[in-house]
């Protein structure tokens, strides 16, 4: 593999990025993009396990309560404590904009 990278990749990721480089920037950026791009291919040398990815640093799964029916609150109850209410609704804030 060579250390740098050809004048033309390196013109070609300036184009991209949309910034003029000097040739004294194309000597430099032709050895420093090359070394990051052979950090960024150290990619390709990580081992995949198929049958088994670990998600959490944990086995055991979640437990989450049972739904159980209870007692139905009282309207008049619940309207007693809201700041502002019309007739049987609450009245909230607006939160979309307009």
């Amino acid at each position: 593999m060579a250390d740098r990278l050809t004048r033309e990749e390196v013109e070609h990721v300036a184009k991209l990025a949309r910034v003029e480089i000097s040739d004294d920037e194309m000597e430099k950026y032709q050895v420093e993009l090359k070394q990051i791009l052979d950090e960024v291919m150290k990619i390709n040398d990580v081992v995949l396990y198929d049958d088994e990815y670990m998600i959490a640093p944990w086995s055991v799964d979640s437990e989450l309560r049972k739904d159980e029916v209870g007692d139905m609150l009282d309207a008049k109850d619940v309207l007693e404590n809201v700041p502002r209410h019309s007739g049987n609704y609450i009245e909230v804030p607006v939160v979309l904009g307009e």
